[in-house]
């Protein structure tokens, strides 16, 4: 039967229940591709508009995609207008995440742009797959978007460490996310995922995180295991073009080896 609510996130339901989520990276844009992952069980599949040239129809496709396995889809939006925000909520994504998030001031403005009352503004249509194209009561709508749909901020930079405190005590903020690829550029050490400092701002996250009722997110690096270990809730566990040049590299390497041994037999 026809359900009358929306689908609740997977994501926030495991985490608030106190287990650890994993998602797949996706530069690939293509529906397909979160259809496998979703097969495979992953918990979310992170679709990006910062780094990626995904357009509005590809992503609700990837989104619709998720959906039919019961995974998240998550948007890593482009800095922008707050129409480049709530678009991926409004075709239902369970969640947003915004990268390079630097103040407490410009945390405090997403809140304003992506929570409805009374936690935010959020400009109101109700007329997309998130709102059931106006099949779902308003008040009721407004009520469990802001409970059921992730928002996601970047650590991706020093400067608003000084304020982390203060950022994880906003209502409407769900997970602090840690960037250590653009964050080791950042201070000067780019690659060095050992640095004493990426180490030292990884505990600080999840700690900080947790002491305000937030959830602590990053990639997989050292790897899943200890990530999980160091107490991060939501580890993002891999990449459709990693995963896919590493089984194309592994082919080819297999390939050479095999006619290599043919032409070594053949002398």
């Amino acid at each position: 039967m026809f359900s009358t609510f929306p689908r609740k996130s997977r994501v926030l339901d495991k985490m608030r229940a106190g287990k650890k989520v994993i998602s797949f990276k996706s530069n690939l844009s293509c529906p397909r591709v979160a259809e496998i992952a979703g097969i495979s069980g992953f918990d979310a599949f992170w679709i990006c508009q910062e780094h990626v040239p995904t357009d509005q129809n590809t992503m609700e496709n990837i989104i619709r995609a998720g959906k039919i396995y019961d995974m998240d889809t998550i948007v890593r939006v482009a800095k922008g207008c707050y129409s480049d925000y709530i678009r991926p909520l409004e075709a239902d994504a369970a969640g947003i995440m915004i990268p390079h998030l630097m103040s407490w001031e410009e945390a405090a403005e997403i809140v304003h742009t992506v929570r409805f009352h009374p936690t935010g503004l959020r400009p109101v249509d109700g007329g997309n797959a998130d709102g059931l194209y106006c099949q779902f009561d308003f008040k009721e709508y407004i009520r469990f978007m802001n409970e059921n749909r992730l928002v996601i901020v970047q650590i991706e930079d020093p400067e608003p460490l000084s304020e982390l405190d203060k950022i994880c005590q906003l209502d409407g903020i769900d997970m602090i996310f840690f960037g250590p690829g653009d964050f080791s550029q950042a201070i000067g050490h780019p690659a060095e995922f050992d640095h004493p400092e990426i180490g030292r701002v990884r505990k600080l996250v999840v700690e900080t995180a947790h002491k305000y009722g937030k959830f602590a997110g990053t990639v997989s690096l050292p790897s899943l295991k200890e990530c999980f270990l160091e107490g991060f809730d939501f580890v993002n566990g891999g990449a459709d073009v990693t995963a896919l040049g590493s089984h194309c590299s592994r082919i080819v390497e297999n390939y050479n080896q095999i006619n290599n041994d043919l032409l070594s037999q053949a002398q």
